[in-house]
């Protein structure tokens, strides 16, 4: 009788839900005109895994469940009263398709596959892992615990970046404003008067003088940069370097890091505990990885893996790790129980983005607030400091 794994391996491996490669460009199907990528988020997705799971486990065959599904992503409550209207839920018409498929014969990891765009190597490998080992619902109820973890961290980083972003925008907004309309206005008074200038603002009419004069210049270098480090980022090499530069921020650089390593040993511990074979499940690992350092060390962990290396060693030797997440994966070896180690580093790492992200929001904001105000006051100041000047003289 087949074991497990060699019940899995066929539809891992099959052409129909094969993993993509990360340079494959990450685009959505059009579906009614809408663009799904901008409208379908992790979130979603996760959403979607739980409520199929929680249907399953009430005892819901799999054709109907979808079907319930589709009729609750088309229709919401309306705003008032208990009548029910058509939403323009994006995923209502690719779960159809799904339930169609399904209905005509197909496995459900099959006809997820065939919307690649949409469902990842990992949902639809996680979801041919439960159909082979009959456990199809508990392999949901993990998928979705892995969507909503990532959408939920990948969330909170965000706000973490979002808020000194928005706080720095409005900032240089404000100064680029009185650097091109108040302080000119002013400038030409003092001009006017013929007076000795205090240092001060003489070095604020020499900026503003140079940002009036090459304000075109300016805008046109920055976003000439803007597309040109849009551009690079398109290709290996400047994906590859601009990964490099992002571990490497100050400040950013652990959060990005320990983010990283915590959704790929979630996802990887996730995969081995479903029953997938470990070189598929790293290689599924490596390749949904948002980060390209990150997946080349994956990539060399698989095959040293192949190899007949043991996990802890491929990855010690790659030296991207920290001794503690070799020794948490060789101690868990040595229980034979790898994938709770690795389960256990991503919670590790959740709670260490956690804390720094409340770090990061608490050093940041009174930075920033610091150098604004120090900014601003020194406009102000050397606006006031001829003014002041005047009055003495008169």
């Amino acid at each position: 009788m087949p074991t497990v794994e060699e019940q899995i391996r066929p539809q891992i491996e099959s052409p129909g839900i094969a993993a993509r490669p990360t340079t494959a460009p990450r685009r959505i199907h059009r579906t009614q005109g809408h663009d799904l990528l901008r409208r379908v988020g992790t979130k979603d997705l996760g959403r979607l895994a739980r409520q199929l799971s929680t249907l399953l486990h009430a005892g819901m065959p799999l054709v109907p469940a979808l079907s319930a599904l589709v009729e609750q992503m088309q229709c919401v409550p309306k705003k008032r009263g208990v009548r029910w209207g058509h939403s323009t839920e994006p995923l209502a018409p690719i779960v159809e398709r799904v339930r169609d498929d399904v209905n005509a014969g197909s496995s459900l990891a099959e006809a997820l596959g065939r919307h690649p765009s949409l469902f990842s190597a990992l949902f639809v490998n996680m979801v041919a892992a439960g159909e082979a080992g009959g456990a199809l619902e508990a392999v949901l109820a993990r998928l979705a615990d892995i969507l909503e973890k990532r959408a939920q961290l990948t969330g909170k980083v965000k706000a973490a970046i979002a808020y000194p972003a928005m706080m720095t925008v409005v900032a240089v907004g404000v100064v680029l404003f009185l650097l091109s309309f108040v302080v000119p206005s002013i400038s030409e008074l003092f001009v006017r008067m013929n007076q000795e200038l205090p240092l001060p603002t003489r070095i604020l009419m020499g900026v503003s003088g140079f940002f009036e004069a090459h304000g075109v210049l300016i805008a046109v270098a920055v976003l000439g940069a803007t597309a040109a480090l849009m551009g690079l980022a398109r290709t290996q090499d400047g994906r590859l370097w601009m990964d490099r530069i992002r571990l490497g921020l100050p400040l950013f650089g652990p959060l990005f890091f320990r983010l990283e390593v915590a959704r790929l040993t979630r996802t990887l511990g996730t995969l081995m505990k479903s029953g997938i074979p470990v070189i598929s499940a790293i290689e599924i690992s490596q390749r949904i990885s948002q980060n390209r350092l990150i997946a080349e060390a994956a990539d060399h962990i698989k095959d040293a893996v192949h190899k007949g290396e043991t996990i802890a060693n491929a990855v010690r030797a790659t030296g991207m790790f920290p001794p503690m997440v070799v020794h948490v994966i060789e101690t868990g070896q040595m229980a034979g129980n790898v994938e709770d180690g690795l389960l256990n580093i991503a919670e590790m790492y959740d709670g260490e983005v956690e804390t720094t992200v409340r770090t990061l929001t608490a050093l940041l904001e009174p930075m920033i607030l610091l150098l604004m105000g120090g900014v601003v006051g020194f406009i102000v100041l050397s606006i006031l400091l001829p003014i002041f000047e005047i009055n003495q003289a008169l």
